[in-house]
């Protein structure tokens, strides 16, 4: 690790010599600088690290010198403070040098639809929006529905919701699955507990830059809106459907008053979802032990149950359960993604060969 970090602070380094030779190309030097502050944290982390090798170094080297009984208990006192610091200190760094999941500070489009279970499904696929909207909300970020297929009793076909937010994908990415129900359904007359479905598709938000879509590539078609929306919508062709021909996916979007609008809201989607297949291939490809151990985050993995009646909510991968589901529903999910989060990073630190290195 030592060399690992000593390599990194002569690049860090290099980038502040670079600085004061970029001359005027600006975007250069911003690009530069930008490299140069997002490796500060592990900088100061490795400078702190540094120091406390060497206080301990001399601690241990004064207690083989010295022969003064104070001496020697202040520096055994030394090194019972540095040595658990240092630990943590190798933690904290070893955990910064793991690469990270480059979309972890984009925003978030997330796909909710009704799985098995009719209208009990639509409404809960209605929950679990509230819940992530509650959440994010807890987190001062921003939702936006950007296309819905409501059902008359409350409940939701389709829901598709843009959130953003600092580092959203980095906690919702966890989310993607199947999510199961047990519940009295309001609409059931006997009392039974019925088991229903919904799956929840969460896709890092990309710009034009991130993926190139040709537009021979696209088939944009615009029909009048079937929804709500007053004369406007009605009288006029605004909803916009786009396929992307090698692939044969659609998005369609009518929720907007303007053809624009819609056009890029569907685009927004279409991105989202061809980059989320990019990755997923890069991802299976090379991070296949990581991706078995915590879950691959694939729509047909059941990752979490809400069985109402024991007021219990279960994720499968980890094992955790909560006893507060009123709470989870409100958006108290924090338990669950700070847990998976950890177990990722436990997984990507094996992985990344720290755990056989000899310090």
């Amino acid at each position: 690790m030592l060399e690992k970090i000593a390599g990194i602070e002569q690049h860090y380094e290099q980038l502040g010599r670079d600085l004061l030779e970029v001359g005027s190309d600006y975007q250069h030097a911003a690009e530069i600088n930008k490299e140069r502050v997002d490796l500060e944290p592990l900088i100061k982390k490795a400078r702190e690290y540094h120091q406390a090798l060497n206080r301990i170094e001399e601690a241990r080297e004064l207690l083989e010198s010295e022969t003064d009984e104070e001496m020697l208990a202040l520096a055994q006192s030394e090194i019972d403070e540095l040595e658990p610091k240092i630990e943590n200190l190798e933690n904290e760094i070893k955990s910064m040098l793991v690469p990270k999941d480059p979309r972890d500070d984009k925003n978030v489009i997330m796909e909710i639809r009704a799985g098995t279970g009719g209208d009990e499904a639509a409404l809960f696929a209605a929950d679990l929006f509230r819940m992530y909207t509650r959440f994010a909300e807890n987190q001062n970020w921003k939702s936006e529905i950007l296309s819905e297929s409501a059902i008359g009793i409350g409940g939701y076909k389709e829901i598709i919701v843009d959130i953003k937010g600092h580092g959203a994908y980095s906690k919702l990415k966890y989310e993607s699955g199947v999510h199961r129900v047990q519940r009295i359904p309001e609409t059931e007359s006997s009392g039974r507990i019925h088991t229903s479905t919904a799956t929840v598709a969460v896709l890092a938000e990309v710009e034009d830059v991130d993926i190139d879509i040709p537009g021979s590539d696209l088939k944009i078609d615009v029909y009048k809106s079937a929804g709500a929306g007053g004369q406007n919508v009605q009288k006029n062709s605004t909803a916009v459907r786009i396929t992307h021909l090698p692939t044969g996916m659609v998005v369609a979007c009518q929720d907007e008053r303007s053809q624009l609008q819609n056009k890029m809201r569907a685009m927004s989607i279409l991105r989202a979802r061809l980059y989320e297949i990019e990755e997923e291939k890069r991802r299976s490809e090379q991070e296949e032990a990581r991706r078995s151990q915590v879950g691959t985050g694939e729509r047909s993995e059941k990752i979490r149950t809400y069985n109402y009646p024991q007021n219990r909510v279960t994720d499968h991968r980890i094992g955790l359960s909560s006893y507060n589901l009123p709470g989870v529903m409100e958006g108290a999910i924090d338990e669950f993604i700070d847990e998976l989060s950890q177990r990722d990073e436990a997984e990507r630190l094996a992985t990344s060969g720290f755990d056989d290195e000899e310090e």
